[in-house]
Protein backbone atom coordinates (compact mmCIF):
# COMPACT_ATOMS: atom_id res chain seq x y z
CA UNK A 1 0.00 0.00 0.00
CA UNK A 2 2.88 2.38 0.98
CA UNK A 3 4.57 1.72 -2.26
CA UNK A 4 1.16 2.40 -4.34
CA UNK A 5 0.98 5.56 -2.59
CA UNK A 6 4.64 6.64 -3.14
CA UNK A 7 4.41 5.54 -6.90
CA UNK A 8 0.86 7.97 -7.19
CA UNK A 9 2.71 10.53 -4.95
CA UNK A 10 5.83 11.00 -7.73
CA UNK A 11 3.86 10.86 -10.62
CA UNK A 12 1.68 13.61 -9.70
CA UNK A 13 4.25 15.89 -8.33
CA UNK A 14 7.16 14.91 -9.96
CA UNK A 15 6.47 16.89 -13.21
CA UNK A 16 5.60 19.70 -11.31
CA UNK A 17 8.34 20.08 -9.27
CA UNK A 18 11.05 19.29 -12.62
CA UNK A 19 8.76 22.71 -14.23
CA UNK A 20 9.59 24.80 -10.72
CA UNK A 21 13.22 23.74 -11.31
CA UNK A 22 13.13 24.97 -14.67
CA UNK A 23 11.37 28.46 -13.95
CA UNK A 24 14.11 29.33 -10.72
CA UNK A 25 16.81 28.19 -12.95
CA UNK A 26 16.08 30.49 -15.80
CA UNK A 27 14.87 33.55 -13.37
CA UNK A 28 18.55 32.99 -11.79
CA UNK A 29 20.51 32.92 -15.25
CA UNK A 30 18.38 36.07 -16.69
CA UNK A 31 19.05 38.05 -13.05
CA UNK A 32 22.74 37.19 -12.37
CA UNK A 33 25.26 35.01 -10.41
CA UNK A 34 23.45 32.91 -8.29
CA UNK A 35 23.98 34.40 -4.54
CA UNK A 36 27.55 32.81 -2.71
CA UNK A 37 25.86 32.74 0.45
CA UNK A 38 23.35 30.17 -1.19
CA UNK A 39 26.05 27.98 -2.91
CA UNK A 40 28.79 28.04 -0.80
CA UNK A 41 30.64 25.03 -2.12
CA UNK A 42 30.41 25.73 -5.53
CA UNK A 43 32.92 24.63 -7.76
CA UNK A 44 34.12 26.48 -10.93
CA UNK A 45 33.23 25.37 -14.53
CA UNK A 46 36.13 25.23 -16.93
CA UNK A 47 36.06 27.10 -19.98
CA UNK A 48 36.67 25.30 -23.35
CA UNK A 49 37.83 27.73 -26.23
CA UNK A 50 35.09 28.66 -28.20
CA UNK A 51 35.32 29.92 -31.88
CA UNK A 52 34.03 33.86 -30.47
CA UNK A 53 36.90 33.56 -28.36
CA UNK A 54 40.81 32.67 -29.65
CA UNK A 55 42.90 31.59 -27.03
CA UNK A 56 45.76 30.42 -29.26
CA UNK A 57 47.59 33.66 -27.83
CA UNK A 58 46.16 34.33 -24.48
CA UNK A 59 48.91 35.60 -22.36
CA UNK A 60 47.17 33.87 -19.29
CA UNK A 61 47.08 29.97 -18.95
CA UNK A 62 43.75 28.89 -20.87
CA UNK A 63 43.48 26.31 -18.31
CA UNK A 64 42.62 28.26 -15.36
CA UNK A 65 39.62 30.60 -17.11
CA UNK A 66 36.42 29.95 -15.74
CA UNK A 67 32.96 30.08 -16.41
CA UNK A 68 31.20 32.49 -14.09
CA UNK A 69 27.60 30.99 -14.43
CA UNK A 70 25.99 33.39 -16.98
CA UNK A 71 26.95 32.90 -20.27
CA UNK A 72 28.76 35.94 -22.87
CA UNK A 73 26.43 39.31 -22.00
CA UNK A 74 24.23 37.07 -19.49
CA UNK A 75 25.18 40.44 -17.21
CA UNK A 76 24.24 43.18 -19.72
CA UNK A 77 26.96 46.08 -19.89
CA UNK A 78 25.17 49.35 -20.39
CA UNK A 79 26.17 51.42 -22.85
CA UNK A 80 25.50 55.52 -23.01
CA UNK A 81 22.78 54.82 -20.44
CA UNK A 82 20.59 57.72 -18.81
CA UNK A 83 21.75 59.58 -16.37
CA UNK A 84 19.81 61.90 -13.98
CA UNK A 85 20.36 64.84 -11.29
CA UNK A 86 21.39 64.27 -7.71
CA UNK A 87 18.03 65.28 -6.70
CA UNK A 88 15.87 62.79 -8.64
CA UNK A 89 17.83 59.93 -7.32
CA UNK A 90 15.55 58.57 -4.98
CA UNK A 91 16.50 54.76 -5.26
CA UNK A 92 19.88 55.92 -3.43
CA UNK A 93 20.56 56.06 0.31
CA UNK A 94 23.40 57.99 1.92
CA UNK A 95 25.75 55.07 2.83
CA UNK A 96 25.24 53.41 -0.57
CA UNK A 97 28.82 53.27 -2.32
CA UNK A 98 29.36 54.67 -5.22
CA UNK A 99 32.40 55.01 -8.47
CA UNK A 100 32.62 58.78 -8.77
CA UNK A 101 34.22 60.18 -11.43
CA UNK A 102 34.88 63.88 -12.37
CA UNK A 103 36.77 65.17 -15.87
CA UNK A 104 36.39 68.85 -16.71
CA UNK A 105 33.72 70.61 -15.22
CA UNK A 106 31.42 67.38 -15.12
CA UNK A 107 30.95 64.54 -12.25
CA UNK A 108 29.40 61.89 -12.23
CA UNK A 109 28.72 58.95 -9.64
CA UNK A 110 27.85 55.28 -10.82
CA UNK A 111 26.16 53.37 -7.73
CA UNK A 112 27.64 50.11 -6.74
CA UNK A 113 23.57 48.56 -6.56
CA UNK A 114 23.43 48.88 -10.32
CA UNK A 115 26.84 47.97 -10.98
CA UNK A 116 26.46 44.88 -9.21
CA UNK A 117 24.03 43.48 -12.27
CA UNK A 118 25.85 45.07 -15.03
CA UNK A 119 29.81 45.05 -14.39
CA UNK A 120 30.39 47.47 -17.03
CA UNK A 121 29.36 51.25 -18.12
CA UNK A 122 29.99 52.34 -21.44
CA UNK A 123 30.07 55.81 -21.10
CA UNK A 124 31.67 59.27 -22.40
CA UNK A 125 32.08 62.29 -19.72
CA UNK A 126 33.93 65.21 -20.53
CA UNK A 127 33.92 64.19 -24.29
CA UNK A 128 36.26 60.68 -23.45
CA UNK A 129 34.93 57.55 -23.58
CA UNK A 130 35.44 55.76 -20.12
CA UNK A 131 34.46 52.32 -19.51
CA UNK A 132 33.09 51.82 -15.75
CA UNK A 133 33.92 48.25 -14.22
CA UNK A 134 33.43 46.55 -11.29
CA UNK A 135 33.23 42.66 -10.52
CA UNK A 136 31.09 41.91 -7.22
CA UNK A 137 33.51 38.56 -6.57
CA UNK A 138 36.82 40.92 -6.31
CA UNK A 139 35.29 43.76 -4.93
CA UNK A 140 36.89 45.59 -7.71
CA UNK A 141 36.39 48.87 -9.52
CA UNK A 142 38.11 50.58 -12.23
CA UNK A 143 37.30 52.83 -14.82
CA UNK A 144 39.13 53.04 -17.84
CA UNK A 145 40.27 55.44 -21.13
CA UNK A 146 38.14 53.09 -23.78
CA UNK A 147 40.65 54.42 -26.81
CA UNK A 148 43.34 51.81 -27.34
CA UNK A 149 45.23 51.06 -29.86
CA UNK A 150 42.96 49.56 -31.98
CA UNK A 151 40.57 52.79 -31.56
CA UNK A 152 37.66 53.27 -29.21
CA UNK A 153 36.39 50.03 -27.80
CA UNK A 154 32.83 49.18 -26.24
CA UNK A 155 33.48 46.44 -23.74
CA UNK A 156 30.87 43.77 -22.63
CA UNK A 157 30.78 40.69 -20.37
CA UNK A 158 32.25 37.56 -21.41
CA UNK A 159 30.79 35.47 -18.84
CA UNK A 160 34.27 34.36 -18.29
CA UNK A 161 36.44 34.87 -15.11
CA UNK A 162 40.61 34.81 -14.61
CA UNK A 163 41.41 34.61 -11.13
CA UNK A 164 38.14 35.19 -9.90
CA UNK A 165 37.91 38.33 -11.47
CA UNK A 166 35.65 39.71 -14.74
CA UNK A 167 36.99 39.34 -18.29
CA UNK A 168 35.37 41.94 -20.26
CA UNK A 169 35.67 41.35 -24.46
CA UNK A 170 35.32 43.86 -26.91
CA UNK A 171 32.40 43.96 -28.98
CA UNK A 172 32.41 44.95 -32.82
CA UNK A 173 35.13 43.18 -34.37
CA UNK A 174 36.06 39.72 -34.81
CA UNK A 175 38.19 37.67 -33.54
CA UNK A 176 37.03 38.96 -30.26
CA UNK A 177 39.64 40.16 -27.15
CA UNK A 178 39.25 39.17 -23.50
CA UNK A 179 40.68 42.17 -21.54
CA UNK A 180 41.04 41.26 -17.87
CA UNK A 181 39.90 44.26 -15.60
CA UNK A 182 42.62 43.71 -12.81
CA UNK A 183 45.25 43.20 -15.15
CA UNK A 184 44.08 46.47 -17.13
CA UNK A 185 45.23 44.56 -20.23
CA UNK A 186 44.15 42.60 -23.04
CA UNK A 187 44.38 38.98 -22.41
CA UNK A 188 43.57 36.91 -25.87
CA UNK A 189 43.05 38.10 -29.50
CA UNK A 190 44.38 41.32 -31.05
CA UNK A 191 44.45 42.89 -27.81
CA UNK A 192 46.36 40.87 -26.36
CA UNK A 193 49.16 42.78 -24.15
CA UNK A 194 47.36 46.01 -24.67
CA UNK A 195 47.12 48.10 -21.87
CA UNK A 196 44.72 50.01 -20.59
CA UNK A 197 44.64 53.39 -19.18
CA UNK A 198 43.31 53.65 -15.77
CA UNK A 199 41.54 57.24 -15.26
CA UNK A 200 41.35 58.84 -11.76
CA UNK A 201 38.38 57.73 -9.74
CA UNK A 202 37.03 56.97 -6.36
CA UNK A 203 35.02 54.98 -4.30
CA UNK A 204 33.14 56.63 -1.84
CA UNK A 205 29.63 56.53 -0.72
CA UNK A 206 26.98 58.55 -1.93
CA UNK A 207 26.41 61.13 1.23
CA UNK A 208 30.14 61.94 0.68
CA UNK A 209 30.34 62.44 -3.18
CA UNK A 210 26.84 64.44 -2.85
CA UNK A 211 28.08 66.80 -0.40
CA UNK A 212 31.31 67.46 -2.86
CA UNK A 213 29.33 67.30 -5.62
CA UNK A 214 26.15 68.75 -5.44
CA UNK A 215 25.58 69.36 -9.21
CA UNK A 216 26.43 65.86 -10.03
CA UNK A 217 24.57 63.42 -12.38
CA UNK A 218 24.12 59.79 -11.29
CA UNK A 219 23.26 56.45 -13.52
CA UNK A 220 19.43 56.09 -13.32
CA UNK A 221 18.09 52.94 -12.22
CA UNK A 222 15.81 52.58 -15.39
CA UNK A 223 18.24 51.32 -17.24
CA UNK A 224 15.86 49.16 -19.70
CA UNK A 225 16.54 45.99 -17.72
CA UNK A 226 14.10 44.70 -15.30
CA UNK A 227 16.56 44.05 -11.88
CA UNK A 228 15.86 44.49 -8.50
CA UNK A 229 18.31 47.23 -7.77
CA UNK A 230 17.17 47.46 -4.13
CA UNK A 231 18.57 43.82 -3.34
CA UNK A 232 22.07 43.12 -3.44
CA UNK A 233 22.73 38.83 -4.70
CA UNK A 234 26.09 39.49 -3.31
CA UNK A 235 25.17 40.16 1.01
CA UNK A 236 26.52 36.52 1.46
CA UNK A 237 29.71 36.44 -0.15
CA UNK A 238 30.68 39.46 1.36
CA UNK A 239 30.13 38.45 4.50
CA UNK A 240 32.02 34.83 4.47
CA UNK A 241 35.79 34.54 4.11
CA UNK A 242 35.77 32.25 1.23
CA UNK A 243 35.63 32.26 -2.72
CA UNK A 244 33.64 30.85 -4.89
CA UNK A 245 36.25 30.69 -7.84
CA UNK A 246 40.42 29.88 -7.22
CA UNK A 247 42.84 33.07 -7.44
CA UNK A 248 46.32 32.36 -7.24
CA UNK A 249 49.23 32.96 -6.09
CA UNK A 250 47.72 33.31 -2.54
CA UNK A 251 48.99 35.90 0.74
CA UNK A 252 47.49 35.41 4.56
CA UNK A 253 49.15 38.61 5.09
CA UNK A 254 45.66 40.01 5.15
CA UNK A 255 42.32 38.96 5.54
CA UNK A 256 41.20 37.56 1.49
CA UNK A 257 38.65 40.09 1.73
CA UNK A 258 39.87 43.36 3.48
CA UNK A 259 39.62 46.18 1.02
CA UNK A 260 42.47 47.66 -0.48
CA UNK A 261 43.51 50.82 -2.53
CA UNK A 262 45.87 49.72 -4.69
CA UNK A 263 48.25 51.89 -6.98
CA UNK A 264 50.67 51.13 -9.31
CA UNK A 265 53.22 52.93 -11.82
CA UNK A 266 56.39 51.99 -14.20
CA UNK A 267 56.53 48.18 -12.87
CA UNK A 268 55.75 49.28 -8.74
CA UNK A 269 52.56 48.67 -6.60
CA UNK A 270 51.30 49.58 -3.69
CA UNK A 271 48.13 48.53 -1.31
CA UNK A 272 46.15 50.16 0.94
CA UNK A 273 44.16 48.72 3.26
CA UNK A 274 41.30 50.55 4.59
CA UNK A 275 41.90 48.86 7.74
CA UNK A 276 45.08 50.25 8.45
CA UNK A 277 43.39 53.45 8.78
CA UNK A 278 41.80 54.92 12.27
CA UNK A 279 38.31 56.78 13.10
CA UNK A 280 40.01 59.54 12.30
CA UNK A 281 40.03 61.56 8.77
CA UNK A 282 43.91 62.06 7.46
CA UNK A 283 45.82 63.33 4.80
CA UNK A 284 48.99 61.41 3.60
CA UNK A 285 52.17 62.62 1.29
CA UNK A 286 52.79 59.35 -0.67
CA UNK A 287 55.72 58.65 -3.25
CA UNK A 288 55.91 55.58 -5.14
CA UNK A 289 59.12 54.69 -7.65
CA UNK A 290 59.32 58.57 -9.13
CA UNK A 291 55.02 59.23 -8.38
CA UNK A 292 54.27 61.33 -6.11
CA UNK A 293 50.50 61.54 -4.82
CA UNK A 294 48.18 62.41 -1.88
CA UNK A 295 45.68 60.16 -0.42
CA UNK A 296 42.89 61.70 1.36
CA UNK A 297 41.08 59.50 4.06
CA UNK A 298 37.85 60.03 5.37
CA UNK A 299 37.27 58.12 8.83
CA UNK A 300 33.12 59.09 9.17
CA UNK A 301 32.30 57.57 5.64
CA UNK A 302 35.76 55.39 5.64
CA UNK A 303 36.69 56.08 2.40
CA UNK A 304 40.05 56.05 0.91
CA UNK A 305 40.42 58.68 -2.39
CA UNK A 306 43.79 59.64 -4.23
CA UNK A 307 43.09 63.31 -3.88
CA UNK A 308 46.52 64.55 -6.56
CA UNK A 309 48.87 62.04 -8.14
CA UNK A 310 51.39 62.50 -10.95
CA UNK A 311 50.35 61.33 -14.49
CA UNK A 312 51.76 58.37 -14.44
CA UNK A 313 50.08 56.52 -11.40
CA UNK A 314 47.85 54.69 -11.71
CA UNK A 315 44.46 53.04 -9.03
CA UNK A 316 42.03 50.71 -8.60
CA UNK A 317 40.24 49.19 -5.77
CA UNK A 318 39.62 45.40 -4.99
CA UNK A 319 39.81 42.59 -2.35
CA UNK A 320 43.11 42.04 -0.87
CA UNK A 321 43.25 38.60 -2.39
CA UNK A 322 42.52 39.83 -6.15
CA UNK A 323 44.98 42.95 -5.72
CA UNK A 324 47.75 39.91 -4.77
CA UNK A 325 46.89 37.31 -7.65
CA UNK A 326 47.56 39.98 -10.04
CA UNK A 327 50.56 42.26 -8.74
CA UNK A 328 52.22 39.37 -6.04
CA UNK A 329 55.12 41.84 -5.80
CA UNK A 330 53.48 44.40 -4.37
CA UNK A 331 54.25 46.52 -0.73
CA UNK A 332 51.80 46.80 1.59
CA UNK A 333 51.08 50.03 3.41
CA UNK A 334 50.79 49.35 7.41
CA UNK A 335 50.08 53.10 8.41
CA UNK A 336 52.52 55.33 10.32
Amino acid sequence: MIDRLSRWFVRLFAPAAVMALLVCSFILWTQIRPDASAVPDARPVQFRAAPSFDLSNAVIPANEIHAGGPPKDGIPALTDPRMIAAQEAAYLQPGDRVIGVVRGRDARAYPLRILNYHEIVNDRLDGVPIAVTYCPLCDSAAVFDRRTEAGVQEFGVSGLLYNSNVLMYDRGRRPESLWSQMKAAGVSGPGASQSLRALPFELTTWQDWQTRYPRTTVLSDRTGHARDYRSNPYQGYFASPRLMFPARPSSDRLPPKSLVLGVWSDGQARAYPLDAFGPQSEILDQQLGDERFRLAYDGRHRSLRVAQADDELQWMYSFWFAWYAFRPHTEVYTGK
